[in-house]
């Protein structure tokens, strides 16, 4: 019988395929007999004596687990000494994981993927809800393996501490999530590497995209996260005292219904009642404006450089491009043509492939920023809330315009539900001038927060006017939903319930705090399963933007092919039904 020894170097040639399906740097290892699948962050151990079909798909499902962050800590002390509640987190997780990493997956690791369940997964987060409810989930597939939370805590335990990075000048606030450091990239590291991989072999290819993710830099306690974790899309505040919101400030002397009952050039909207567990309809009016400003000077908008480097290649499509020296396919006519030279003994270049390059951007961006009384409480360094959310908008609009992508920024904040206003700060296809500027510089914050139908709004702003395939709403507030009669789980639960609507549309939506003393639990109770994140500084934007992206971009598009293919279903059982009913009016018919 082979010792471990032998069994390890038989998994060897497994490792580089893992590390692809993991994202990182990862070893291959062999279970004990009887034993399931696993991996403690850095090894993943599969079972030495399955076929080399099931070796694989076994390494797809721990591998794609490690690389959407379903190990994190976090998660696993929630799980931990409940087997029960484990297996059922795999039974839903595992899905997700795999359909988020369904672009790098062999075709038989794909058939593992339940798409129903992933599309109705946003975070894993979410699974771990799933899990804890009382819906009945089919039993664990074999090839998921097992979870062993002891030996990926106790793993992560071992690591050694990373030193904390100076800051030139005052002294930086400490970050609030131990996640947060590790997706900040090394200027001089990022640019060398990106130069590699921009090279003519392999660039845009999947040994390019492994081999950048396998050079990044690795993930270390106290600087980016444990082993079990990668590229969370949530962020907490993890400072002491942190999340403790104790008042409620305007800076709006108006009455909250202030105005007409209806304005005539608004537009109504739905709003979701909690406690009714059903739609007001037409129950909010939005009206859209264009802040007025004062004539003179305004400085420009600032440019930071590391936003766009971050968000450089996220709305890129792909174009299939033929007569390339290297690709994915076949280029047919290209293959005849250099036979045919071949044959006539005349030169002829080796210019035979289809590669897919990127070189069209397809993505609409629309920011929603709030101004709501609430924003102009202190935050981080004594400047308001508004301040770092305004910069942070700033930094996103203008690295998404010089990009080339389609970008819109609005302002909102309410006075009851019949007085909901939007401010017009550049719209789709504004140009991005001084005049944008000095209407970002003149918003003031005011009254209150009715967010559900800033966002229905929003994202009729993106289906109507965005102009592209993919489309992404990004809505930068302290998450504080409040207004009148809009107050406490009726806010928080409409909000959610906007953000689930946008999803379910093909909207990706992407919830940003910056510089707020927002609690963890309080912005999931608002913004629920969508991609959301809180930073102490509008400076540590970049940090998370990319991943926040990404996350919400995948969720939407797995939302809008899960109810697609419910749609087609639907059609064809009336078109059965339809068929039926016709089959069987004539055989009435015939028997009369």
């Amino acid at each position: 019988m082979p010792n471990r020894d032998d069994l390890a170097v038989d998994l060897d040639h497994l490792r580089l395929l893992a590390s692809a399906f993991a994202g990182r740097t990862v070893e291959v290892d062999a279970v004990e007999p009887g034993d399931a699948c696993w991996t403690d962050g850095s090894t993943v151990f599969v079972d030495p004596d399955a076929p080399h079909s099931q070796q694989v798909e076994m390494l797809a499902v721990q591998g794609s687990l490690l690389a959407a962050g379903s190990l994190a800590p976090d998660l696993l002390r929630q799980i931990a000494r409940r087997p029960a509640l484990a297996r059922r987190y795999l039974a839903v997780e595992g899905h997700r994981a795999l359909a988020a990493n369904e672009h790098l997956l062999p075709q038989s690791a794909c058939r593992l993927i339940d798409h129903d369940i992933a599309a109705a997964l946003a975070t894993a987060g979410a699974a771990l809800e799933v899990a804890r409810s009382r819906r009945t989930l089919d039993e664990t597939p074999a090839l998921f393996g097992t979870i062993r939370v002891r030996a990926i805590l106790a793993s992560v335990d071992r690591l050694p501490a990373a030193p904390h990075a100076a800051t030139p000048g005052a002294a930086a606030p400490p970050i609030r999530s131990a996640e947060l450091a590790d997706l900040t990239d090394d200027d001089g590291y990022e640019d060398l590497l990106g130069d590699l991989m921009s090279s003519p072999v392999g660039g845009g290819g999947p040994i390019g995209r492994l081999l950048r993710r396998m050079l990044q830099p690795v993930r270390r306690r106290g600087g980016g996260g444990p082993p079990g974790a990668d590229a969370p899309t949530h962020r907490t505040d993890s400072r002491p005292g942190a999340g403790h919101r104790t008042v409620l400030l305007s800076n709006s002397p108006d009455r909250l219904d202030a105005g007409p009952d209806v304005d005539p050039s608004g537009i109504v909207y739905p709003e979701w009642d909690l406690r009714r567990r059903s739609y007001r309809p037409d129950w909010c009016t939005v009206v859209e404006s264009t802040p007025s400003f004062e004539g003179g000077l305004v400085a420009p908008l600032a440019r930071d450089p590391a936003v766009r480097r971050s968000l450089a290649r996220l709305g890129i499509g792909l174009t299939p491009c033929r007569r390339q020296r290297q690709g994915d396919d076949i280029d047919i006519d290209g293959a005849v043509e250099a036979r045919v030279d071949t044959i006539a003994g005349t030169a002829h270049h080796d210019n035979v492939y289809i590669e897919s390059l990127r070189r069209r951007r397809d993505l609409a961006v629309l920011i929603l920023l709030d101004v709501s009384g609430s924003a102009a409480e202190a935050g981080v360094a004594g400047k308001p809330v508004h301040e770092h959310q305004r910069a942070a908008a700033a930094a996103l609009v203008t690295a998404l315009h010089d990009l080339g992508e389609r970008v819109a920024l609005y302002a909102f904040n309410s006075r009851g539900r019949r007085a909901v206003q939007l401010l017009r700060v550049k719209a789709f296809d504004d140009h991005l001038d001084g005049v944008v500027a000095r209407r970002l510089a003149s918003l003031e914050p005011a009254a209150y927060t009715r967010l559900g139908a800033a966002i229905r709004h929003g994202t009729t702003i993106l289906d109507e006017r965005g102009g592209t395939p993919r489309r992404l709403l990004v809505v930068l507030s302290d998450g504080f939903a409040y207004d009148h009669g809009y107050e406490g789980r009726y806010g928080e639960a409409d909000a959610r319930r906007s953000l689930v609507e946008a999803r379910r549309r093909g909207v990706g939506c992407v919830c940003l705090s910056a510089g707020a003393d927002a609690d963890a639990a309080a912005l999931a109770r608002v913004f629920g399963a969508a991609a959301h994140a809180t930073v102490p500084r509008a400076e540590q934007v970049p940090a998370v933007i990319a991943p926040l992206f990404r996350a919400a971009l995948r969720s939407a598009e797995a939302q809008r092919r899960a109810f697609q293919r419910k749609d087609r279903t639907r059609e064809r059982l009336q078109m059965e039904r339809r068929t039926d009913d016709r089959s069987g009016t004539t055989l009435l018919r015939a028997h009369r």
